[in-house]
């Protein structure tokens, strides 16, 4: 059973950085996207981050392209969410998702209206002032 496990999150002011991971278990082999969302108090889920492991093609929102980077770790099965440069609007709860063969894109543009089927339980990311 696949299962992911997210940590990392915290309170830290803005312009700060944080490391957000995503430990994948379960999976049996390479062909998987992990994707970063998060969900902030009234706000909908936006899709932040995406990379296909196999390749490492990664994928980004224009509200953090430029602060934020995603990179695998192969050997532990661990996806990695560096936040750069934190806005208080980055403040939210983040959760990775892992699915199988499909297209980073389509995680991230809302427009595809695509999911992943296995998610994580939250991190959460306070940014003050």
């Amino acid at each position: 059973e696949v299962q992911l496990v997210e940590s990392g999150g915290g309170l830290v002011q803005a312009g700060g950085s944080l490391r957000l991971s995503c430990a994948a278990s379960g999976v049996t082999f390479d062909d998987y996207q992990i994707q970063w969302f998060r969900q902030a108090p009234g706000k909908e889920r936006e899709g932040v981050a995406c990379i296909s492991v196999n390749d490492d093609d990664t994928y980004y929102a224009d509200s953090v392209k430029g602060r934020f980077t995603i990179a695998s770790d192969k050997a532990k099965n661990t996806v990695d969410l560096y936040l750069n440069d934190l806005k208080p609007e980055d403040t939210a709860v983040y959760y990775c998702g892992l699915d199988f063969a499909g297209v980073c894109e389509s995680y991230i543009d809302s427009s595809y209206d695509v999911e992943p089927d296995y998610w994580g339980q939250g991190t959460q990311v306070t940014v003050s002032l």
